[in-house]
Formats: structure tokens, sequence, C-alpha cells
């Protein structure tokens, strides 16, 4: 990664950092804030199954407990209530649960949104390629209300999230970019409502929502953080630490 491949990235994402600075600043401000260790995080993360994600994850994350994956296509937390519940014990009872969600979009070198160059490939191809399946299907009007099938229960969810955002997403100036935040707030809405009706047996839930940008295969991976809170769960208080992370 160089400065120009940040610059690329930042054109659409300016608070934007590599996914090396994204963790290691996480993880600094929860030791700092929280006076916890990474052995003491039982991270749970919310993102899309694409390969390219497994290939740039940032192996300082591996530190943590974890991580277990609840995401399916472009970052939807799929596993739901059961998988919340699940990780939700595995936490050490002097730790913290960590749930980093977001959806993901491509940006390659010159600073194409949507689209990146992955390895073996000699041409460039969709980022989120579901995302982008269910964009053209929202333009082309062959979104049916309600249809959702067993067949392909992910793809048929998220349309449904673009559908009721349609004029949003067709009205913007980017519609690959709005879309992206419309797949976030959607995460976002959800992820609460999971945190909300599962228990945790340990200090701390610690909720990371952002973007995960992916580059080209010589870029590597970015993120723009757009939530980083801290639940306390004895007193149920909430509270913010974008600050110190961007300190």
């Amino acid at each position: 990664m160089n400065n120009e491949h940040l610059a690329a990235v930042r054109k659409w994402y300016p608070d934007a950092l590599t996914s090396i600075d994204t963790v290691n600043r996480l993880l600094d401000t929860v030791e700092k804030r929280l006076g916890l260790k990474p052995h003491q995080l039982m991270h749970a993360d919310s993102m899309c199954c694409d390969d390219v994600n497994a290939i740039q994850y940032p192996p300082r994350a591996l530190e943590m407990l974890g991580p277990f994956h609840m995401g399916g296509l472009n970052g939807y937390p799929f596993a739901g209530i059961t998988g919340m519940n699940a990780f939700a014990h595995h936490v050490p009872e002097d730790g913290a649960v960590l749930i980093f969600y977001a959806p993901h979009i491509g940006i390659s070198k010159e600073g194409i949104i949507g689209e990146i160059s992955r390895i073996g490939q000699s041409a460039n191809s969709a980022c989120c390629g579901a995302a982008k399946g269910a964009l053209g299907k929202l333009a082309a009007d062959q979104i049916i209300e309600g249809n959702i099938t067993s067949l392909d229960f992910q793809m048929n969810t998220i349309e449904q999230i673009f559908l009721h955002q349609k004029e949003r997403i067709l009205n913007a100036e980017n519609r690959i970019f709005e879309a992206t935040e419309v797949m976030y707030e959607a995460i976002d809405d959800r992820i609460e409502v999971l945190v909300k009706h599962t228990g945790y047996p340990c200090r701390y839930v610690i909720l990371v929502g952002g973007i995960f940008i992916n580059g080209d295969k010589e870029m590597g991976s970015f993120c723009q953080y757009k939530k980083f809170e801290v639940i306390e769960m004895g007193s149920g208080k909430r509270e913010s630490l974008m600050g110190e992370y961007y300190l």
C-alpha cells in the first residue's frame, strides 16, 4: 500500500485507514480505556462471505478470541439471535464481546468504486457482487415486494432492503456508494436488535460498525468506522470512543 492507494480510497471515504491501522487503533483504545488485552476479547464479525475479505483480514485481529462469523452476503448478520447467543457465551467473564460489522465495497487503485482487481484475474470484477447484482435488479424494476425464497434467501433479503430505499438509491449521485450506506444502516439496525435480545456474561459489549473497503490485489484493505461504542453490562451505560480512536 502506498499513499496514492490511500488517496484513491479517501476520495470516497475521507476518514478511512488501512485495516492494519484500524485494528491497531481499536485494540490500543480498548486497552487504554477498559484495561483489556486482546485475549480478553471475544471477537465476532458480521462481514460478507466474499473470499477477498478472508484474504485481506487484518492479521492482528486474530490476537482476539474468535472470530465468530455472523455475516452472509454483504455483511448482513444472517446468523441471527442463535448466532449472537452462541458466541455471547464464549466470552471471558472478566472481558468483553467485540462485534465488528460492515458491508464491503471495492475501490480500485484508479479510484473506481464498486470494483477491484483480484488475484489471478486480468480484468476487474464487482465488489460487492451481491450489492451490485441487487442494484441492477432494482434499477431494472425486477425486485418484487416481499419475495424471499429459500433458494436465494440472503440475496433476496438484500434486494428487499434496497427496494425499501429505492428512491434514495436510484436518485443518488453514485448508486453503489449509496446502496452501501443503506446496507450499513440495515446491518447496524439489526445488530442493535440482536444485542438487545442477548444476555452477555461479561463486563462490556463493544460495537464497532463501519465500511470495509477492498482494494486491488496490491493495495490491501481499508476501513472507515462509523460507530465505536462501549456498553457497560452492569449499568447499561453506553459511551462512544470514536473521538479517542481518531486521536
